[in-house]
C-alpha cells in the first residue's frame, strides 16, 4: 500500500483531498505545518495557526488518520518572508505563494514527509498531474485544474520534475462546489469554512504595516505623469532592435510630470496599485504606473486606461527562466508561441517567447496591464504549464 502524507491545513480543500485518498485505498497520514507566528500587520489575526491546527486535527480524527504537527517557521521566514522584504526593498513585487510552494510545501515539508516513509505528498491545490514518455524517460506534466475559477497551477509554476514526481493533487479533477458537497456529505468540520485569503500561511495583511517590520518609512514625492506625455511615445514596430523599449518599463524622470503629493516609501507601492495614495482632486482614480526606490519617487497616472499601465512585452533573464518541461527547453535564437499568464486568475494571453543570449523576450498580441517586476510569468501549451520565470 502506497503511503501519502497530506498537508492538512484546516481548510476544506485539503480535508477533501485527504478523504479522497483514503477512499482510494492509500495509507494516509496528516501533517499540519506551522509556518508563521508573527501577527503584526496581519488583518486576519483572529484566525491563527492554533485554530487551524485544532480544526485540522478534528478532520483527521473524523477520517481516522494519524495527525502530526511540524514547525517550519524558521525555514519559512528565511526562504519566503525575508525574500519578500528584500524584493520590496529593491522595488520589486514578489509572489510569496509561488515561493511557498517551491521552497516549503514541496521542499522542506516534502523532506519532513519522507521521515514518515511517504511515497507521495498531497495538497489541496486545484491542479492536475500527468505523465508522458520522452525518449524512454518519464516526464511529469503539470496541468490546470478542471475548475476554471479555481485553477491554481500558476502557484506551482516553479516546481521541478523531482518535486512533481512526489506530488499528488486529489481534487484537481473537481469543481469547488463539488468539493464543498463532498465535505458536507462526509460531515467534515471544514465543510462550511471560508477559504483563506492573503499571503500563504500569513493571511490577509495591511502591506505597509507588514513591511514596516523591516522596511523604514521614508517620505518622498508622488509625481503625476499626464496621459498625453505617454501618448506621444512613437508607436514602435516589433523588431529585435525595439525589444528593450517594448518590454521594459518607461524610464520616467522627475521632470516628466508634476508633484501632486507625498508618500511614505516607494518600496511600499507596486505597479497598478490604486489604494493607499490618498490624493484627491481627480475625476478618475490614480494608479501607480512606476516606482523609483533610489530616488524614492512614486509615479502615478489618472484612470485605469492610462497608457503607462500597459505594455507590449516583458523580459526574463536566462538565470530566472525555469522549465517544468525540461525536454522542451528553448535554444538561443528560437521563437515559440505560448499562452502566457502574468498573475493568478488572469486569463491566458497569446504571445511569443524569443530566446536570445541575454534572456527571453516575451511579446504579447495585446498590450498587458500592470506588468510588474518580481512577479512570475508562466507559459502554457493548452492545459499544460510548461515553464515560468521572474519578470525583470
Amino acid at each position: 500500500m502506497k503511503r501519502v502524507v497530506v498537508g492538512l491545513s484546516g481548510g476544506v480543500d485539503s480535508s477533501v483531498a485527504a478523504y479522497l485518498l483514503k477512499k482510494q485505498g492509500y495509507d494516509v497520514i496528516a501533517l499540519f505545518m506551522i509556518n508563521y507566528h508573527e501577527r503584526e500587520g496581519v488583518l486576519t489575526s483572529s484566525c491563527t495557526w492554533e485554530e487551524d491546527s485544532l480544526i485540522a486535527k478534528m478532520v483527521a480524527r473524523k477520517l481516522d488518520i494519524p495527525f502530526h504537527i511540524v514547525d517550519l517557521s524558521k525555514d519559512y521566514k528565511k526562504r519566503v518572508v525575508d525574500y519578500m522584504f528584500a524584493e520590496y526593498q529593491a522595488g520589486r513585487t514578489p509572489n510569496p505563494d509561488v515561493l511557498c510552494n517551491r521552497e516549503i510545501k514541496f521542499d522542506t515539508f516534502l523532506d519532513e514527509a519522507m521521515k514518515f516513509d511517504a511515497d507521495y505528498v498531497a495538497t489541496g491545490h486545484y491542479c492536475r498531474k500527468s505523465e508522458v514518455e520522452v525518449n524512454g524517460e518519464t516526464i511529469h506534466q503539470l496541468l490546470a485544474g478542471k475548475d476554471p475559477n479555481k485553477d491554481q497551477s500558476y502557484f506551482l509554476c516553479q516546481l521541478s520534475q523531482e518535486q512533481l514526481s512526489k506530488a499528488m493533487f486529489p481534487i484537481g479533477e473537481l469543481l469547488k462546489p463539488e468539493v464543498r458537497e463532498i465535505a458536507r456529505e462526509q460531515n467534515l468540520p471544514t465543510a462550511e469554512r471560508k477559504d483563506s485569503q492573503g499571503i500563504c500561511f500569513v493571511g490577509k495583511v495591511d502591506l505597509p504595516t507588514f513591511l514596516q517590520q523591516q522596511l523604514e518609512p521614508k517620505t518622498g514625492n508622488v509625481i503625476e505623469i499626464p496621459a498625453a506625455f505617454m501618448e506621444k511615445k512613437k508607436q514602435l514596430e516589433i523588431t529585435e532592435e525595439n525589444y528593450r523599449k517594448l518590454c521594459f518599463p518607461f524610464p520616467y524622470k522627475p521632470w516628466n510630470g508634476e508633484v501632486i503629493g507625498e508618500h511614505e516609501g516607494a518600496h511600499f507601492y507596486t505597479i497598478g496599485q490604486r489604494k493607499g495614495l490618498n490624493i484627491g482632486g481627480h475625476k478618475e482614480p490614480l494608479f501607480v504606473i512606476g516606482t523609483d526606490v533610489k530616488r524614492n519617487i512614486v509615479y502615478v497616472g489618472e484612470g485605469q486606461n492610462h497608457p503607462g499601465l500597459h505594455r507590449k512585452g516583458l523580459f526574463i533573464a536566462n538565470e530566472d527562466m525555469h522549465w517544468i518541461r525540461t525536454d522542451l527547453k528553448m535554444k538561443v535564437g528560437e521563437k515559440r508561441d505560448y499562452d502566457i499568464r502574468i498573475r493568478y486568475r488572469q486569463p491566458l494571453e497569446k504571445g511569443s517567447i524569443h530566446l536570445r543570449e541575454d534572456g527571453a523576450w516575451f511579446l504579447f498580441e495585446n498590450e498587458q496591464r500592470g506588468i510588474t517586476s518580481g512577479q512570475f510569468a508562466a507559459w502554457y501549451d493548452g492545459d499544460e504549464l510548461i515553464g515560468s520565470g521572474v519578470i525583470t
